[in-house]
């Protein structure tokens, strides 16, 4: 269903028993349905999300041939560590489940936050620019609910392209080295089932470590006409709150930044789990989505939209 397909629906849809009213209109559940249906058909159908996605599910592929390489060349990679991606790498040539670890911890930093400022920040501004956003604003859901479906779509992306990396990892990892029972980052020994399941619990976390990241994408996109604004200053800020983060004399206001507990993650492969941090990660994700998604609402809301 194309975008000008869900705007011209039946009215008659609008006045159904139960629907929801805002801005004195009533909106059915199925209209709401059918617009985020074809939010997410039109965010994965553009060519720059297949490449983004693409983008995304080459680095598996290029870290595990480089450790395959490697270790085909003689090399071997020290013994694992503590948590992160060097304790995964050294562990990939024993098991290839370890690539999903290491290339969710490889893509973390910067591929998979700047594909979300990327989709996040063209979210209202792409089509403010394109001249869509008076039309879809005249379709009876309103603005309230056309952002929050914009929120939505950011977060399914989210979720997709966590797990592109993942399922790309995964394939490369049985096509190049062994499958088996896993060793965890304590020293323990789990079957290959759970270190699984494990690894999809890693990349949900992963995509949940990514809210905040998309409140504030769709904010910045609040605040300007132009898409390519908007994506360049929420990549902007991804790459200065990291480098923020690596500075020692902030060490007082880095627990606070968004990024600071992106690799906890690891603890889950640890054996108990430690979830001080994960738990940190999720409740700064939290108060980063609630504050940046207020603003984004208070500042759509009362934009003058005219193009």
């Amino acid at each position: 269903m194309s975008r000008v397909e869900v705007d011209r629906m039946p009215q008659a849809e609008a006045v159904r028993p139960g629907s929801a009213i805002e801005g004195g209109r009533k909106v059915s559940p199925l209209w709401t349905f059918g617009l985020l249906r074809s939010e997410l058909l039109t965010t994965f159908r553009r060519w720059r999300t297949l490449a983004l996605l693409a983008v995304l599910a080459a680095v598996p592929i290029l870290v595990g041939i480089a450790v395959k390489i490697e270790t085909s060349d003689g090399g071997a990679a020290g013994p694992g560590g503590g948590g992160g991606g060097p304790a995964f790498i050294s562990q990939i040539t024993n098991n290839g489940l370890f690539l999903v670890f290491t290339a969710l911890a490889a893509t973390l930093p910067f591929f998979l936050p700047m594909a979300i400022g990327v989709i996040a920040g063209d979210a209202i501004a792409g089509e403010a620019n394109a001249g869509t956003l008076r039309y879809l604003l005249v379709a009876p859901a309103g603005r309230s609910r056309l952002l929050l479906t914009k929120y939505a779509t950011t977060m399914a992306f989210c979720l997709v392209a966590t797990l592109v990396v993942a399922l790309s990892a995964l394939t490369v990892g049985a096509l190049l080295f062994p499958l088996g029972d896993l060793t965890t980052i304590s020293g323990t020994r789990i079957s290959f089932a759970e270190g699984l399941g494990r690894a999809l619990l890693i990349a949900l976390v992963v995509a949940a470590s990514l809210i905040g990241v998309a409140a504030l994408g769709l904010f910045v996109s609040t605040l300007t006409n132009s898409g390519i604004a908007a994506m360049a200053t929420t990549v902007g800020l991804l790459i200065t709150v990291q480098i923020l983060d690596q500075i020692p004399q902030l060490h007082a206001l880095q627990p606070y930044f968004f990024s600071h507990y992106w690799l906890s993650f690891a603890d889950l492969m640890r054996d108990p789990v430690y979830w001080d941090e994960l738990v940190k990660n999720l409740g700064i994700q939290a108060l980063y989505a609630a504050v940046f998604g207020s603003a984004a609402w208070a500042r759509f809301t009362a934009k003058d939209v005219t193009a």
